[in-house]
């Protein structure tokens, strides 16, 4: 299998008639996404070149998984762009990408020609309006390669610049084909969709589903500042399955909403992102006696996750949960300061990954790439490639592998990767501002500054940069930066300013 339209086919060929996607608007079956795909594709393909990228500018929905397997169909690889993110931010990251095309509904055509102009806009709509050309489509497929891109995902970059991550058919079909084995994902499973579709956790909703022939319901963004509304809807679609970012899961139990109703087809919950809060998972395995909870570690460079593990109910994990061991054709160890592997327990160094699901490397930014998917260091023989993560970690008593924090000033919050020189570049771009750091205590980002802008109009002027998770809670105004011995700005300081004690999780 080359390509991940093997699963829609496949799918398409064994259920037709069957619903595969439902969200706001409606539902469609497995033979309608399938058909619906082609004929769009088949006008796509006249204007796109195979091998070029293709933006996204859409909300989740049917229409944006249609789009995705029309552009993969023509030949090319597609980046979903938020409409939510900010225009400024937008324009970043296709400065990044250089996608060839941008698609985008008709409720946002005029928008994305705005945001866009240097690039070509087609309308969504106009594109499902011609025949399927199944010769043309059939060629293009026939030059199609497993380590051809399927999409790439933004996330935070430590220069200001947005980085892009490309991830292959292969690495996707090799996660995927074990994930969905070592958990039991079948075609009578019903799929809650949590993440935004710009966001790697969405990866395994969408092809967990269309590998398997499940079906895949979209919860919309608002329910999920809606806790009860969100049960009601996993209640009446009979969801058996979440693969949610843990700051979905909490938000539940801290409007203490599984008082107020529990979904018990629930049968599978899987997370991660950041850590898990034992109380609330706690409340939901209370609340679900019979159901999988998996912790999942892993980012977005090597393909959604490396580790898992199956929480086990019988044990009460003092020092917290571990995300566990390698998944299968993946290998996760550590290495320490001087590029050996660690082996004993409670030791810790960096996490690093190697195998088929590891990422392409980050799209125009070579310097990037060469910095974090680097020959191995324990193999001299012959050329082997790894991803070091920057996560720390250790292995338990068990031989399991635990998480520990980060080497430098990259966060996770509200499971959103986070560089924190991202957001004072951001800053320091703003008048009035003439220094600035950033820390995070474990639960908040505080930002400190110096210069005359006023919080509340640096608040403002961020949120037409950044997006809203990135907004530090706290903007702190200082006469000046404390220094250390070194005079550099101490950030341990800054710290110390907010009642934390350390700058990693």
């Amino acid at each position: 299998m080359k390509t991940v339209l093997h699963y829609l086919e496949e799918s398409a060929a064994r259920f037709p008639d069957k619903i595969a996607v439902i969200d706001e608007t409606g539902s469609c079956t497995y033979r309608s996404l399938l058909r619906n795909s082609r004929q769009m594709a088949s006008a796509l393909s006249h204007t796109l070149s195979p091998g070029q990228g293709v933006i996204l500018l859409m909300d989740k929905s049917i229409a944006t998984l249609t789009a995705m397997m029309a552009v993969v169909s023509a030949g090319g690889f597609y980046s979903v762009f938020s409409p939510h993110l900010p225009q400024h931010r937008l324009r970043q990251m296709q400065a990044t990408l250089a996608a060839s095309l941008v698609l985008a509904p008709a409720a946002l055509f005029n928008d994305a020609r705005q945001i866009f102009s240097d690039t070509p806009v087609l309308c969504l709509e106009e594109l499902r309006q011609g025949a399927i050309d199944d010769r043309r489509l059939a060629r293009i497929r026939a030059q199609m390669l497993d380590v051809d891109p399927l999409y790439v995902n933004f996330t935070s970059g430590s220069t200001g610049q947005p980085k892009g991550v490309v991830v292959s058919h292969r690495s996707v079909i090799d996660f995927i084909d074990v994930f969905t084995r070592l958990f039991s994902i079948q075609s009578e499973d019903i799929i809650g969709n949590q993440a935004p579709f710009d966001f790697d956790v969405s990866v395994k909703d969408i092809y967990s589903a269309m590998k398997t022939g499940a079906q895949l319901v979209i919860l919309p963004r608002a329910l999920f500042s809606q806790p009860a509304q969100l049960l009601d809807r996993l209640v009446s679609h009979q969801v058996t399955t979440l693969i949610w970012a843990v700051s979905a899961l909490s938000l539940v139990c801290t409007f203490h909403a599984l008082q107020y109703r529990v979904p018990h087809s629930v049968s599978k919950v899987l997370f991660s992102g950041e850590v898990m809060p034992p109380s609330h998972l706690r409340q939901w395995m209370e609340a679900l006696p019979e159901a999988l909870f998996v912790n999942l570690y892993g980012p977005t460079e090597i393909t959604c996750n490396c580790t898992y593990h199956i929480v086990d109910r019988s044990r009460t994990y003092p020092h917290g949960l571990p995300i566990g061991k390698a998944f299968p054709n993946e290998e996760v160890f550590l290495l320490d300061s001087y590029q050996k592997r660690i082996d004993k327990p409670h030791v810790r160094g960096e996490i690093c990954v190697r195998g088929s699901a590891l990422a392409l490397g980050y799209i125009n930014n070579e310097e990037q790439t060469a910095a974090r998917f680097v020959h191995n260091p324990l193999q001299s023989r012959f050329p082997q490639t790894l991803y070091r993560t920057g996560d720390l970690g250790y292995l338990n008593s068990q031989g399991e592998l635990m998480f520990c924090g980060r080497q430098d000033f990259q966060i996770k919050l509200q499971g959103h990767r986070i560089e924190l020189e991202d957001i004072e570049h951001a800053m320091q771009t703003l008048p009035q501002v003439e220094q600035c750091r950033c820390v995070y205590d474990g639960c908040r980002i505080h930002a400190f500054y110096c210069g005359q802008a006023q919080p509340e109009t640096l608040r403002k002027e961020l949120a037409m940069q950044l997006p809203g998770y990135m907004i530090p809670a706290r903007l702190n105004q200082l006469d000046r930066m404390p220094l250390n011995a070194n005079g550099k700005i101490d950030r341990s300081a800054l710290l110390a300013l907010t009642g934390g004690k350390n700058n990693e999780h």
